[in-house]
């Protein structure tokens, strides 16, 4: 059975009240060429009250205190966008599917809703490039809706975008003040010489599949008693599950043992520039890419704990590499990894917030990137469950169909262990 969601024409929501004008500059951080896209997300909720009216409200006056968000993105030389403070607004979208949540599997995956009718789109004849947020509410016949969202990461990081959605949702519900006040300050983050400029490589060599796991809690605390009792000391959630995609993919696309495999992740560096960013507030990229590589047979052949460890000494690393890089000491660029099949990159959105956003009728069932056309580099997203599951949601793209059987095969003997 197929399904129809009837969209209105997009419009403009703008501050409620008028709000400053010029220009405002991004860190360096924001100007690096990998952030330089549109981040597709949904989140799906049971049940609410005139959903999109609420929200669109509420929109409107979250733009006063985050007035940026409703300019846009211009560039005054080649690869140096700043933030024109236009006041123009978001576009924002209503919709309504004739079908219930249930019918649609609330939006798990698979889609049984293409994207494209849940995300916010402007009008053709408008750059999406220098837009900064987009929304669109969707209303089903179950009286549930869902928040699709398109937000540059030029502007925002995952926690930053999720505490400017926290904020819109605690308007909805009627708070009087934000719980934590915007601040931009990008000016105070230190540009080191070395920072890639420009748009990201429109490479797509790659045709990726996209598969969903779930680690149960039982199963990830199992693993972390292991490495406590193997090691002497405790480890992370983020150690247990990024080992274990690391090692299934290495393992899955058999690669010759020789060639050296890379992992990537973001690490939140908010912590180390305490002395330049205020305590909260700060809703601008502060994340630093960290690296492990090893050769394909060492990750293949070692223990899970083995492998664990070798994340965690990047981890270890990462405070003093990102401080000589923020003082033009390191001699190397972060943001340029290797393009190739044998890179693999994570990211944790189970702690940003946007499982936490509240409208009103509480919170997501469900929270599900949408960014499925990135054929560039191989990915996986950890995600909260849908409730009442505990554990992580692993949303993968990381392989080639010919390597999905065999990557699937090693990822269900550690989830179902």
């Amino acid at each position: 059975m197929s399904f129809c969601v009837s969209k209105q024409a997009p419009e403009l929501v703008a501050p409620r009240v008028p709000t400053p004008s010029g220009r405002l500059p991004l860190s360096s951080m924001d100007r690096t060429a990998v952030v330089r896209i549109l981040v597709d997300l949904v989140l799906v909720f049971k049940h609410g009250l005139e959903p999109a009216k609420t929200i669109k409200e509420a929109l409107s006056r979250a733009l006063v205190p985050y007035y940026p968000v409703a300019g846009r993105i211009v560039e005054a030389s080649p690869g140096e966008p700043e933030v024109s403070c236009t006041g123009d607004g978001v576009w924002f979208v209503e919709a309504s599917a004739d079908c219930s949540l249930e019918g649609v599997n609330n939006l798990e995956r698979p889609l049984e809703l293409r994207k494209e009718e849940l995300l916010p789109f402007a009008p053709l004849q408008v750059n999406v490039e220098d837009l900064i947020f987009m929304m669109q509410v969707t209303t089903f016949s179950c009286g549930g809706f869902a928040v699709g969202i398109r937000f540059s990461h030029t502007v925002f990081d995952g926690l930053g975008a999720a505490q400017f959605l926290k904020a819109v949702a605690e308007i909805a519900r009627g708070h009087a003040r934000l719980v934590v006040e915007p601040v931009w300050c990008r000016e105070v983050i230190p540009s080191p010489p070395t920072v890639s400029r420009g748009h990201p490589p429109s490479l797509a060599a790659f045709r990726f599949e996209t598969a969903v796991f779930d680690v149960s809690l039982d199963h990830i605390n199992a693993v972390k008693n292991q490495f406590s009792r193997e090691r002497g000391h405790k480890c992370s959630t983020f150690d247990v599950v990024t080992a274990m995609v690391w090692q299934c993919r290495t393992r899955g696309i058999g690669l010759e043992p020789h060639v050296e495999v890379h992992l990537g992740f973001a690490a939140n560096t908010r912590h180390l520039l305490r002395q330049l960013l205020p305590q909260e507030g700060f809703y601008g990229n502060c994340v630093y890419p960290m690296g492990v590589k090893a050769r394909s047979g060492t990750v293949a052949g070692a223990s899970l704990v083995e492998v664990m460890q070798l994340i965690r000494e990047a981890k270890e690393r990462m405070s003093a590499k990102f401080l000589a890089w923020m003082m033009g000491e390191s001699g190397e660029d972060p943001y340029k990894v290797p393009l190739e099949y044998g890179t693999v990159v994570v990211s944790d959105w189970s702690r940003v917030g946007f499982a936490e956003v509240d409208y009103g009728w509480g919170e997501p069932i469900h929270v599900a990137p949408l960014n499925d056309d990135t054929n560039f580099i191989a990915s996986c997203i950890y995600l909260q469950p849908s409730k009442p599951k505990q554990g992580l949601r692993l949303m993968t793209r990381c392989v080639q169909p010919a390597h999905l059987p065999a990557f699937r095969q090693e990822m269900i003997k550690f989830v179902q262990k």
